[in-house]
């Protein structure tokens, strides 16, 4: 009898060790945990954030793991809600292409979460981490459509990170808690009726997005434990008459990415870095303007510019567009073509690009960069979309009051496969990240326990600077 897409999944969670992990993929998991775990310590110094960790750490409990800016510990399932929501917030962790989700950002925080409540070693946490990861993409790529090259998660509006972050945080959680093959596969079909997420505030504001992937993470958690305790869920929750995908997604999924090659072919090396705090659809127009600007272009020189993007792109960060021209927070201006453009003309991180300071409520309703970003238009291109999702293109054309046309084309995305960050790149965005609020000492601290993650013996010497460090700035 043949093993149903679940049971494929939970017998290949419970085999993965470290030592059947690609090098590749278990060098990559260390950088993709420092890279979370620093977008979670600055995303506490948000208002969403604090709201979200005053009502937990209200509700109290069992201590079992640690959300960072909480300075006791929580159950783990609101640990790694906490963490998962700091996670998602700055809209800065890493994105699988070409499904277009972000799988790190609630996986990372449930397997931390499920590894401080088990004491785990370092080493099954590794091997958990990379294993949620690859299944995240996996369920991700099975709504890909790849005749039209667009996810279909996306064409209902649904939150292709949050739903299959759950499903793959189950995973990794339940491995974690000591589960095997079967508890893995009954936790994954279990969050499938947990797994939720619509992206309408991507278009036309609202913080909710944030909270995600800590719904998704707490799912994981949740799930874990109850597969281990004896609930069962249905083996074809994925693929059934009434599963995921049927429910989701109908007829326009493809069970073949989630098996073919699966345990011998890895994604989870090639998933892209953000280099900046934005949606990602933005970045390749970031640095077209930051191409322009190097090569003296001012922002009064301006009659107007046109960013061309992939036709799907548009809706996000173009449209309306007279809401993308006008964003009213720092959130919004996130997923904003024009603003990221004005933005990296104007100001542009002296030279490194766009960072978090970027993107203030502030700047958003700066008059001067209004007035700019009213003459920004966005719309999609042929060339733009003959390389989409690959990539994420642009190329902008400014007119200038001189009546110069320039033009910057830039087809790949820093931080991707064509133009990867380095490893000192990714250590110098963590400390960039948790400046101000982790003592250098204690930065120090959780990266050389990060980088070492596979020898030590729990989590702990990662998870307790950062608890202690930022309870006490937050004080």
């Amino acid at each position: 009898m043949s093993l149903t897409l679940l049971q494929s999944l939970g017998a290949f969670a419970a085999e993965t060790t470290t030592t059947r992990l690609p090098d590749a993929v278990a060098g990559s998991v260390p950088q993709r945990v420092l890279d979370i775990l620093g977008l979670c310590v600055r995303a506490t110094t948000l208002d969403t954030s604090r709201a979200v960790t005053t009502v937990t750490a209200a509700e109290g409990g069992a201590a079992q793991a640690s959300a960072i800016g909480v300075a006791g510990r929580l159950p783990a399932t609101r640990a790694a809600f906490v963490n998962g929501v700091l996670a998602h917030s700055l809209d800065y962790d890493d994105t699988h292409l070409p499904s277009i989700l972000h799988p790190s950002a609630s996986v990372v925080p449930a397997a931390l979460a499920a590894a401080e409540l088990s004491g785990a070693h370092g080493d099954d946490v590794l091997a958990a981490i990379a294993v949620g990861i690859e299944i995240v993409v996996r369920l991700g790529m099975a709504g890909y459509d790849l005749e039209h090259r667009q996810s279909e998660y996306f064409e209902h509006g649904q939150h292709a990170t949050s739903m299959c972050g759950a499903i793959g945080s189950a995973a990794a959680a339940a491995t974690l808690l000591g589960g095997g093959a079967a508890a893995v596969t009954h936790a994954m079909a279990i969050c499938c009726s947990m797994a939720s997420g619509i992206i309408e505030a991507n278009r036309t504001g609202g913080t909710v997005k944030r909270l995600h992937c800590g719904w998704a993470a707490q799912a994981g958690v949740t799930a874990a434990q109850l597969a281990c305790a004896g609930i069962t869920g249905a083996p074809t929750a994925l693929e059934g008459r009434f599963g995921f995908f049927e429910a989701f997604l109908r007829d326009r999924w493809n069970g073949a990415a989630i098996t073919e090659g699966l345990g011998v072919e890895w994604s989870v090396a090639d998933i892209f870095y953000k280099p900046y705090p934005a949606n990602h659809f933005t970045h390749a127009g970031i640095d077209a303007a930051r191409r322009l600007r190097a090569e003296g272009l001012r922002p009064e020189d301006i009659a107007t510019a046109h960013l061309a993007v992939a036709t799907p792109t548009v809706r996000t960060i173009g449209e309306p567009l007279a809401e993308k021209q006008r964003p009213s927070t720092g959130y919004q201006a996130q997923f904003s073509g024009p603003y990221t453009v004005a933005a990296a003309l104007s100001r542009d991180g002296g030279g490194l690009g766009l960072g978090l300071d970027d993107f203030t409520d502030e700047l958003a309703n700066d008059q001067t960069l209004r007035s700019l970003m009213a003459r920004i238009t966005v719309a999609g291109d042929p060339r733009c979309d003959a390389i989409y999702p690959f990539q994420f293109p642009a190329i902008l054309t400014v007119e200038t009051r001189a009546g110069r046309t320039l033009v910057a084309e830039v087809l790949a995305n820093r931080g991707g496969d064509l133009s990867p960050l380095s490893d000192d790149e990714l250590t110098r965005k963590f400390r960039d990240n948790v400046e101000g609020l982790l003592a250098p000492t204690a930065a120090d601290e959780v990266v050389q326990a990060v980088r070492t993650l596979g020898t030590l013996p729990g989590v702990a010497p990662i998870m307790d600077p950062l608890r202690a460090l930022v309870a006490q700035a937050a004080t």
